[in-house]
């Protein structure tokens, strides 16, 4: 059996290979080359969540499974959010051939699920970001998007503002590659007013700015609540979006309470989405229609993007000699 830690990842894998695994990835799933259940999600604790994410993509043959879990009380131990491993079957024989640190793959295809979003659905003139969240996905989600989009400037918010100083010195390196500023923001309204691009990726169980200050031709990745009663978007911004993409539908609908709260309630509705990000790139829904639309992608992760991103790094490194063998 072949592991492979966060460094060895990295070495055999770009962000913009990452972006590319995405795209395959949602076009098998939206072509029906993959068998993904949903994923079984078990509390352990308050803020403490397990879960159970098997798939399999019939286009290689290749089957593995995710287990992750995401401990919001994590950061007090100087540990990320999220962790994650991912193991991967022999397709000849059945046998686990692959161990992989899932919590960099983790963050590596979820932050290329932004990139590509922002690729496919950002104006190409689009010149200031705001990043909501500074935890153990943020740093992708800034590369992400910066491969997508090299912006002038990204403002980062944080609830606690020395974790957004902090955020910002230890990704000085990332922006100076893309020519980007980073930007301290003091309020939800200083990052939000005025950017291009918004990307949340927090834990917050309440919407993290005020929908009615988004401009028109923004584009929005909410990336960071996968649970129906929480919600980082507020009903407002779901509403106003003139297109709303999803990464997939059956996962969404039993997960985003983005959507699912304002429903329960009668404000919101399910054929408001436009549709998933794979509809888009296999030509059955159409993208942004004018510079002035806004446009949202909400991801809360399905498990055809995990085994296809871990099945090209553990190709790749096979061929360079990458790993250890167990």
């Amino acid at each position: 059996m072949l592991y492979l830690n966060a460094a060895e990842i990295r070495k055999v894998f770009s962000m913009r290979e990452a972006i590319e695994s995405d795209r395959e990835a949602f076009m098998i799933q939206g072509e029906g080359l993959a068998d993904v259940p949903v994923r079984t999600n078990f509390a352990i604790a308050e803020g403490c969540i397990t879960s159970f994410m098997p798939a399999h993509i019939k286009k290689y043959p290749q089957a593995g499974i995710k287990i992750v879990s995401t401990y919001a009380g994590n950061h007090k131990k100087g540990m990320p959010a999220v962790s994650a491993t991912v193991l991967l079957a022999d397709p000849e024989t059945g046998v686990v051939n692959a161990l992989l640190d899932g919590t960099e793959l983790t963050r590596m295809r979820t932050g290329a699920v932004s990139g590509l979003a922002t690729e496919l659905l950002a104006n190409e003139m689009a010149e200031v970001g705001a990043l909501f969240g500074t935890g153990g996905q943020a740093s992708s989600q800034l590369e992400a998007v910066l491969t997508a989009r090299p912006l002038k400037e990204v403002r980062v918010f944080d609830m606690a503002p020395d974790k957004a100083v902090d955020f910002i010195k230890r990704t000085a390196e990332t922006a100076a590659k893309f020519g980007t500023k980073l930007v301290a923001a003091e309020s939800p309204e200083a990052a939000v007013s005025g950017a291009d691009i918004i990307t949340t990726v927090t834990t917050s169980p309440q919407p993290v700015f005020d929908g009615r200050r988004v401009k028109a031709g923004a584009h929005i990745n909410a990336v960071g609540t996968f649970m129906p009663h929480k919600r980082e978007l507020d009903e407002y911004i779901v509403r106003r979006a003139d297109k709303i993409f999803i990464d997939n539908r059956e996962a969404v609908m039993s997960e985003a309470g983005e959507f699912l709260i304002p429903m329960a309630e009668g404000r919101f509705s399910e054929d408001m989405i436009t549709g998933e990000l794979g509809d888009l790139l296999l030509g059955r829904a159409a993208g942004r229609g004018g510079r002035d639309e806004i446009t949202l992608m909400k991801t809360v992760g399905f498990a055809t993007l995990d085994i296809v991103i871990a099945h090209r790094v553990y190709e790749k490194a096979v061929k360079a000699g990458v790993g250890t063998i167990l």
